[in-house]
């Protein structure tokens, strides 16, 4: 903290931070926003999931209101946007800037956590969408197999990977660091040289693993949904869901590691009795998909019919085991 001070007190041109480190500064008058001009807000309904939407607001409070946007027909007009600056020995026009804050959000899906920020401090945005939001890629075909028990899923990932020729790199998604330690070692055991990237792992070795996946040094990374978002690994033939996500939302992240760029992709997943809450959703999902087909075992499964009779199950199902 005192070495990021010093250097915010020297002046910074981009300050690319956390929410909460941000917040600190803030409130500790390390850093103030009255020349401030751009904004970014990046993985906002990332940075919301994990509980940041009250530390979002009052960042964005702190901004100054000299500078925002009029709401009205003039904010549509560029040239009105700008104001040329004057300088120099001749008092002649140096260059054109915004008069006014540009503010940008970026979020892969639009929950009503980030509809809020966005009527709040967006003036008139204009909206830009690649792809669907909160949808897979057409160029990724979705598969999906029932597989119970740790064994023989390590089993069916080691005959997909010999028999079904996907080339390096190779993503597989667990849902725990321990998990992903485990299955590691195994894969390595069975001759595929593999690496990990989960929370346990500090900054330097989280990039080692990704050089070493992308140089080719090793064929397979076994991560966590730290590895879901936010990286980007040229040609990924395959991910494989070795442990489905607990929520649609990362799984369709999960699989957008593949299929980039113009190239097309394959994302395996196992489920079992265990991921009953997201069969329903993983249902529509790749339904969804023109490139992908719902398995007939998936579409007959009972907990894949209807999400309300699934919640409602549980919920019944909880109070029983309560008494």
């Amino acid at each position: 903290m005192e070495e990021q001070a010093l250097n915010l007190r020297d002046g910074a041109e981009i300050i690319i931070a956390t929410p909460g480190r941000l917040k600190d500064c803030i409130e500790r008058s390390i850093v103030v926003f009255s020349q401030c001009t751009y904004v970014v807000m990046d993985e906002a309904d990332r940075m919301i999931s994990l509980g940041f939407e009250d530390v979002i607001n009052f960042i964005l409070d702190s901004l100054p209101v000299s500078n925002m946007k009029p709401d009205s027909e003039e904010a549509e007009d560029a040239g009105k946007m700008l104001q040329t600056l004057i300088g120099g020995e001749d008092g002649q026009p140096l260059s054109d800037v915004y008069m006014y804050r540009q503010t940008m959000m970026f979020s892969a899906t639009m929950p009503p956590a980030c509809e809020r920020l966005a009527r709040k401090y967006l003036r008139r945005p204009a909206i830009v969408t690649i792809g669907v939001a909160g949808q897979a890629v057409d160029s990724v075909e979705q598969r999906v197999e029932f597989v119970s028990g740790d064994d023989k899923r390590k089993a069916r990932l080691l005959e997909i990977l010999r028999n079904e020729g996907f080339v390096p790199p190779i993503i597989v998604f667990v849902n725990t660091k321990k998990a992903a330690d485990v299955l590691a070692k195994d894969l390595n055991r069975s001759g595929w040289a593999s690496t990990t990237l989960h929370s346990g792992k500090n900054q330097e070795q989280r990039e080692a693993a990704l050089a070493s996946l992308r140089k080719g040094e090793v064929d397979l990374l076994v991560a966590t949904d730290l590895a879901g978002r936010g990286i980007d690994v040229e040609a990924v033939s395959l991910v494989v869901n070795f442990q489905m996500a607990n929520h649609i939302e990362a799984y369709v992240h999960r699989i957008g590691r593949t299929g980039r760029a113009g190239k097309t992709g394959v994302a395996v997943t196992f489920v079992g009795n265990e991921d009953a809450e997201v069969l329903y959703d993983l249902k529509q999902e790749i339904s969804k998909s023109p490139v992908s087909k719902v398995p007939s075992e998936l579409a007959r499964h009972e907990a894949a019919q209807s999400k309300m009779s699934m919640v409602m199950k549980r919920k019944a199902q909880e109070a029983e085991d309560q008494g």
